[in-house]
């Protein structure tokens, strides 16, 4: 064993050390300090957006910082470790470096999966809209339960998420739902998770217990930041104004607080009701038009770069998971082969190891195509 300790040993170091150039530990520090500069300003709270997106973004930056250091601390101490135990014949510590090697595996490589991030707006938070597609109420309940899975993600990392809106189905579920996970990196972590999810069972609501397959479409954009230009004259949208409702369309507001906007160049259509006031719903459904307005444009920007290359389109996009809890429980990404029985834990939020999977698939397809 002590052989295929030291290998592994001098693979993670290889990887670390990998990791650590591409986050550049040096910049980070600098990075960090003057971060930590600015947001000990006196006056930092004046502007409370701006103040929350900097003490965002460097405490995102010090997590970043202080994982890599523990890592590379870590990684020596359990290679001393090692030696002394291996020299004393000391077979109790040996199991515990041992333990602590495959610890420092996982931890390692769900680093280096962050350093695959680094697309244009890999960094920025995220937006996600999900959409009940065919199948009925089936597809409502479902849509609601993807819901669940990453609002539960998110609080199982602790991330803070913002919902903008929620359309809720007549009979059961919803018909979609946007909201905002506020986190750096969110956009570039959750973007594989784009795509059409089908989920097959025994519908609870067929009384005759037949087996039912319906789908639901996630998309996720990122958050449009000042220096994406996306302007919109007055004259190019339509405000609604209407009242809040919740499940089964009851009203939720007794005043008309929620606020639909129409583009109408485009016709995209967003609304949002979770606010309690007009002004801050019309602010946050202009943000999301927003997103959607740049997701437009990068897709117009991609089919540009497609027909110089002479190609037709995107690859990846459309079905992309299945979640079958009959005849047996299995959940199986359908571009990376990467899957689980444990179907009650995805759909509790468990779903890491799909994304790191996604991440990876997703830097392997840039590469084919680059290359």
């Amino acid at each position: 064993m002590a052989a295929d300790f030291s290998v592994v040993l001098d693979e993670l170091d290889t990887t670390l050390r990998s990791i650590e150039a591409v986050l550049d530990v040096d910049r980070l520090r600098r990075e960090v300090a003057e971060l930590e500069q600015q947001a000990a300003a006196p006056d930092l709270w004046n502007d409370v957006e701006a103040a929350q997106a900097l003490t965002s973004k460097l405490s995102y930056l010090q997590g970043d910082l202080r994982r890599v250091e523990e890592l590379r601390s870590r990684l020596d101490d359990v290679g001393l470790l090692h030696e002394m135990a291996a020299e004393e014949n000391d077979e109790a510590t040996t199991a515990e470096t041992e333990r602590e090697l495959e610890s420092l595996r996982q931890a390692i490589d769900e680093l280096e999966v962050r350093t695959l991030l680094s697309g244009e707006y890999d960094s920025r938070e995220a937006l996600v809209t999900i959409r009940s597609e065919a199948g009925g109420v089936d597809a409502a309940d479902f849509a609601e339960m993807l819901m669940r899975m990453y609002l539960r993600w998110a609080e199982r990392h602790r991330y803070p998420v913002e919902t903008y809106d929620v359309s809720y189905a007549e009979e059961a579920g919803i018909k979609s739902a946007t909201f905002a996970v506020k986190q750096p990196y969110a956009y570039g972590t959750l973007s594989v998770e784009q795509g059409t999810h089908r989920l097959v069972r025994i519908s609870p609501f067929d009384n005759q217990g037949r087996r039912q397959t319906s789908f639901a479409g996630v998309e996720v954009l990122p958050v449009v930041e000042q220096t994406d230009h996306v302007d919109i004259p007055e004259n190019e949208i339509r405000i609604d104004v209407f009242r809040s409702s919740g499940p089964g369309g009851q009203s939720v507001n007794t005043t008309d607080s929620a606020v639909r906007i129409t583009h109408l160049p485009t016709g995209i259509v967003v609304s949002c009701q979770n606010e309690k006031s007009q002004i801050q719903n019309r602010a946050a459904a202009l943000r999301v038009l927003q997103a959607r307005l740049l997701a437009v444009r990068q897709a117009e920007q991609r089919a540009e770069m497609d027909a110089l290359k002479g190609e037709g389109g995107s690859s990846w996009g459309n079905q992309m998971r299945s979640y079958v809890l009959h005849p047996y429980q299995m959940v199986k990404d359908l571009r990376t082969e990467q899957e689980t029985g444990n179907t009650s834990a995805v759909l509790d939020g468990d779903i890491d190891s799909f994304i790191e999977a996604g991440i990876r698939w997703r830097r392997q397809q840039e590469s084919v195509a680059a290359g």
